[in-house]
């Protein structure tokens, strides 16, 4: 008799306990499924950012501007190799709710930045660079908005009055479409002219959200840093500076703090699995004394007993675990499509579905300790004397 045939009957011996322990492995990994994807998705993007790259923000927070003049200061530091900026548009299409991260930014300067995480043809680039009335649009939101090329767009701002007609609506063409350089890099951003942007405003002209500057090597960034913000200091409009990753967290930081919210419920989940399925084993296993015991009189070795009951604990645990991620992949194929243009593509990653496997592993050998040391330790006198 294989173990693998013990071990599935074992298992399955009391069928409606066996579904509801797999049933309640299956919502833990499900929640942690989604909720540990969606957390990866919005840090995609923070860990494509470049070491030498910095972000000069205003010292009070990052939504206060700063002038317009400061680029040129900053361009002027020694140790900083480019510089760009970019500015909050607050952009909408056609109801609120279709929110679309857009930005002013400089054409060339931008561009130039970030052409290891975005790519753009030719055309489009110089298109760009030469029509303050253009725009480029990340291949997810033209996707979900079914734009093409040419094609123009009324885009609103919930933030901005355009002075020229007194209302909230930029009329822009689609110059061009943002193509990811790798999956983790797409960019669901909408690209415009500072130009245009700062001689229409009704207010804030001449300021710029924010500056991005690349430094010759990581190793002069504390430096680099540390030297811009003396030049603002005591300035009306004083600066911080650090490195785009940590711009990353704090911008992501104003939908809360994803990573926590993440760890206290996958935890409680896991920790009520943990001591519901661990209980239940010890039960199991203790249903089964009797029967350990004649398995022992009859020469089966205490470690393949003690490997069988481990087993049970471990299979169990992907029986209910694999499925869930298989479920959540589905999930979030469709809360992808859902928030399209909005938020960062969300799937099932490797690297997440290879996490989940291993707390599956480490519940089953977890919760299956206790029930094989104590199989293993069963004495058979003692045993049958007592049942």
């Amino acid at each position: 008799m294989s173990d693998l045939y013990l071990l599935w009957r074992n298992l399955f011996r009391r069928k409606l306990r066996t579904f509801l322990m797999m049933l309640a492995i299956f919502v833990a990994f499900l929640i942690y499924g989604v909720l540990a994807s969606v957390n990866y998705a919005f840090n995609a993007g923070l860990d494509a950012a470049a070491d030498n790259r910095l972000v000069v923000t205003n010292k009070i927070t990052f939504i206060q501007p700063l002038p317009f003049a400061y680029v040129a200061k900053v361009a002027a530091v020694k140790g900083v190799k480019q510089v760009t900026h970019a500015s909050w548009f607050g952009g909408y299409y056609q109801d609120p709710r279709n929110q679309i991260g857009t930005f002013a930014v400089d054409p060339e300067s931008y561009l130039d930045m970030y052409r290891d995480t975005m790519a753009v043809d030719a055309a489009a680039r110089d298109t760009f660079l030469h029509d303050r009335n253009s725009m480029l649009v990340g291949e997810t939101i033209a996707n979900k908005y079914g734009w093409k090329v040419g094609d123009r767009i009324p885009l609103n701002s919930n933030i901005l009055t355009n002075k020229s007609d007194n209302t909230h609506t930029w009329e822009l063409t689609v110059a061009g479409i943002i193509h990811p350089v790798k999956a983790s890099s797409n960019p669901a951003v909408v690209l415009l002219p500072y130009e245009n942007l700062n001689e229409s405003r009704s207010w804030g002209k001449d300021t710029v959200g924010w500056m991005i500057l690349q430094t010759d090597s990581a190793t002069l960034n504390e430096k680099v840093s540390d030297t811009i913000d003396a030049l603002f200091a005591n300035s009306p409009s004083e600066t911080n500076t650090g490195t785009e990753k940590a711009f990353g967290k704090a911008f992501l930081a104003q939908l809360g703090n994803i990573a926590l919210i993440i760890t206290l419920v996958v935890g409680a989940a896991f920790a009520t699995i943990l001591m519901i399925v661990g209980n239940t084993m010890v039960m199991a296993v203790r249903e089964r004394t009797k029967e350990i015991a004649v398995l022992k009189t009859l020469g089966f070795p205490s470690w393949r007993i003690w490997r069988q009951v481990l087993g049970e604990s471990v299979l169990l645990a992907l029986l209910g675990g694999l499925p869930a991620l298989l479920v959540a992949s589905v999930l979030l194929r469709g809360l992808s499509k859902a928030v399209e243009g909005s938020f960062p593509p969300m799937m099932l990653t490797a690297p997440v579905a290879g996490l989940g496997v291993g707390f599956m592993l480490l519940l089953g050998l977890a919760t299956g300790f206790v029930p094989a040391l104590t199989a293993l330790r069963l004495n058979i006198v003692t045993a049958l004397g007592r049942l």
